[in-house]
């Protein structure tokens, strides 16, 4: 027999205890083997606006783009706003549309499209805090947070905001209301939660329940990594821990020993069902941390690989499809370059037709082991298999800057399979010799 270790041994006997069970799958279907794509809607077109982002629609799709998530819509504060534009996250009014982007019938249209191309639309929730002149502010002075002296709150250096107050029930039943409004009027399919971590979990259990009253396959992705948020209520969380690590690893301070720890941890201390979204990129380290290239370098390639075939679902930033190198203005214009020399789009589909067609790549709920390929060279060279009934998937990562000759105690793929991208038939061997930050995907 084959020497192999199962890294996730204590999320399979979870879910063959769910099996057991007879408990139904706790997640929307279409989620199971999605990719996840974040729009700059500011930065996506010239125009910077819903009709101009439109027409990239059935570009999207065909780039194997499942769930699109907005970054928020809704009309910006314009006191102590941040630059000419302001931030998306100082939302002065939660159900009106921020004419920079058009109007309601435009954000509506768009969702529309998206839909009849097989597509879902998540919307960016903001519930932490609004505009410092945001409507409630006037209306229900007594529904945020005051300093020392009275004065609206401030959190961190977000200086345009203003903290809410959720020891106020009114304050819940109002913020929920205006998440409904989204379902009721535009027909979204669900929300990602910003800094979900800093409100009550019980608010987010009754936003849920009130959600699925509406859309009963509604989806919640929590921008958080706290365990809780994932029981009963979101089906997805920010794999920031595993994020930062990747980085670590491309900048030499880290190996793949610490990707093991990271990912273990995560099955460790997350409920079995709970999906990890895994990123290179995202509206926060593209424009505060940088770019994928500058932060992983020549590795920057084989991590969006990793992602892809990972336990969870993958993100794209808008333009990393491109190759984008550019930190994108937070507060100002800065449209996204679409030319792509590299021919990262075509990468980045083939990636996504991989996921979408090996059901052994789906989201862990669905029992697809996760199992460790022993090799000669472990803390350089990742190789493991994901396995879910007769499909295979066997990925070998070199995540080192070196060369690296590697050898196995078993013949690599085996018989049946084929080589990703070229769908050739692929040969087995027993050593392999990878060069810096390269890496192999079998399939079957």
């Amino acid at each position: 027999m084959s020497k192999r270790f199962n890294i996730q041994y204590f999320l399979l006997i979870a879910a063959t205890l769910l099996v057991s069970c007879g408990v139904e799958s706790v997640h929307p279907e279409w989620t199971y083997n999605a990719v996840i794509y974040e729009v700059n809607t500011r930065q996506f077109t010239p125009e910077g606006t819903f009709n101009a982002l439109r027409e990239h629609l059935p570009r999207l799709q065909e780039l194997g783009v499942d769930i699109l998530w907005f970054m928020p819509v809704q009309t910006i504060g314009e006191v102590d706003r941040k630059g000419t534009l302001g931030s998306y996250y100082s939302i002065k009014n939660y159900t009106e549309v921020n004419s920079e982007f058009g109007t309601l019938d435009d954000f509506k249209s768009v969702v529309d499209e998206a839909h009849n191309l097989g597509m879902k639309v998540v919307l960016d929730w903001v519930a932490n805090h609004t505009s410092r002149d945001a409507v409630w502010v006037e209306e229900h002075p007594e529904w945020y947070v005051r300093d020392s002296l009275g004065g609206l709150a401030v959190r961190y250096d977000w200086t345009d905001i203003a903290q809410l107050d959720y020891g106020i029930e009114e304050l819940r039943t109002e913020m929920i209301r205006s998440m409904m409004y989204w379902i009721n009027e535009a027909d979204i399919d669900g929300f990602r939660c910003d800094v979900a971590y800093e409100l009550p979990t019980d608010f987010w259990v009754a936003a849920s329940d009130s959600l699925k009253s509406l859309k009963s396959d509604i989806f919640l992705l929590a921008e958080a990594e706290k365990p809780e948020l994932n029981e009963t209520v979101f089906n997805a969380y920010y794999a920031w821990d595993f994020h930062h690590t990747m980085n670590s690893v491309a900048q030499g301070k880290g190996d793949v020993d610490s990707l093991r720890l990271s990912l273990s941890n995560m099955i460790s201390n997350f409920p079995s069902h709970a999906i990890p979204m895994f990123f290179t990129s995202n509206h926060d380290e593209n424009s505060w941390s940088g770019t994928e290239f500058e932060r992983m370098g020549d590795a920057a390639e084989a991590f969006a690989a990793l992602t892809h075939v990972l336990p969870g679902m993958p993100l794209i930033y808008s333009g990393q499809e491109v190759g984008s190198d550019n930190r994108l203005e937070f507060f100002e214009k800065d449209t996204i370059d679409w030319t792509d020399p590299d021919n990262f789009s075509g990468f980045y589909a083939v990636l996504s037709n991989l996921k979408e067609h090996n059901p052994a790549l789906q989201s862990q709920e669905r029992h697809g082991e996760t199992i460790e390929i022993a090799n000669s060279n472990p803390e350089s060279v990742w190789s493991f298999s994901r396995t879910y009934d007769d499909s295979e998937v066997i990925s070998v990562f070199n995540l080192t800057d070196q060369e690296v000759n590697v050898t196995f105690n078993e013949q690599i793929p085996g018989r049946g399979y084929y080589s990703f991208p070229d769908s050739n038939r692929a040969e087995s061997v027993k050593e392999m010799t990878l060069a810096p930050w390269s890496y192999r995907i079998y399939f079957k």
